[in-house]
């Protein structure tokens, strides 16, 4: 064995009993988690439908809301009307804020979205529940914050819950138990590059 090699494995040997110990010292098994993705960058939504690959993968059932995007036929619904056995899909949205200039409509429907929602939250089948753009009704203050955050903090303990949006308000953040901010590092859309199916939809 080389000395580089020899350095490596003693080094990776450290590393794995740290880990191990790391690992050792948690106590809780299972848990439903409240996890918010947000912030400027691009895929939030994206590692959200990542997360419900993975729940199937496991045979769990899936409620997905969208507060925002509308009826569009975008490839994470496609993807997923496949699983209709599992997974209960609701777009309630009628797109972005600025297309519908419309706030009472906009309220209107961020409602309807919530009443699915809480019907969700109370559906002992489903494991893991998308709220897709919740953080951008509760920005413009189409829902009540505290509501929300309550509802979600009571929520049945064996519950997943995904928020997702921009400009995540500080409540939500600090009733999550998982909370990843998407940086934007840069965008190809600064560039001139228009939203590409596959990529954006």
């Amino acid at each position: 064995m080389t000395d580089d090699a020899a350095r490596h494995k003693a080094k990776m040997e450290k590393r794995k009993a740290v880990q191990d110990a790391e690992v050792a010292s948690k106590t809780i098994t299972e848990k439903g988690l409240l996890i918010v993705n947000t912030g400027p960058g691009k895929g939030k939504s994206t590692a959200a439908f990542g997360l419900i690959m993975r729940a199937l993968g496991h045979g769990w059932r899936i409620g997905v809301v969208q507060f925002i995007k509308g009826a569009w036929s975008t490839g994470e619904r496609k993807a997923l009307e496949r699983f209709d056995d599992l997974v209960t899909w609701k777009s309630m949205g009628e797109g972005f804020t600025w297309e519908t200039q419309d706030r009472e409509r906009d309220v209107a429907a961020a409602g309807r979205a919530w009443e699915a929602a809480k019907a969700m939250l109370t559906d002992p089948a489903i494991r893991l529940l998308v709220l897709d753009e919740i953080n951008i009704a509760l920005r413009y203050d189409y829902l009540d914050l505290t509501e929300v955050v309550e509802t979600l903090k009571a929520r049945r303990p064996d519950l997943h819950v995904v928020v997702t949006g921009r400009n995540a308000k500080p409540e939500m953040i600090e009733a999550a138990d998982l909370v990843t901010e998407m940086t934007l590092v840069k965008h190809h859309f600064a560039a001139g590059v228009k939203a590409q199916q596959g990529i954006e939809f």
